[in-house]
């Protein structure tokens, strides 16, 4: 496991979140988490 810092520019606005993931996830798949996570985050 690894633990990422992203910025996910979402809306208009720019995001910052903490990933952890698996070492061998790609890109896309680290972007997906973390727009899902803003997406969660503000949704409540």
């Amino acid at each position: 496991m690894k633990e990422i810092t992203v910025t996910v520019d979402y809306e208009g606005l720019k995001y910052q979140t903490n990933i952890i993931t698996n070492k061998e996830a790609g890109d896309e798949e680290i972007l997906k988490q973390a727009e899902d996570q803003i997406k969660r985050q503000l949704n409540n």
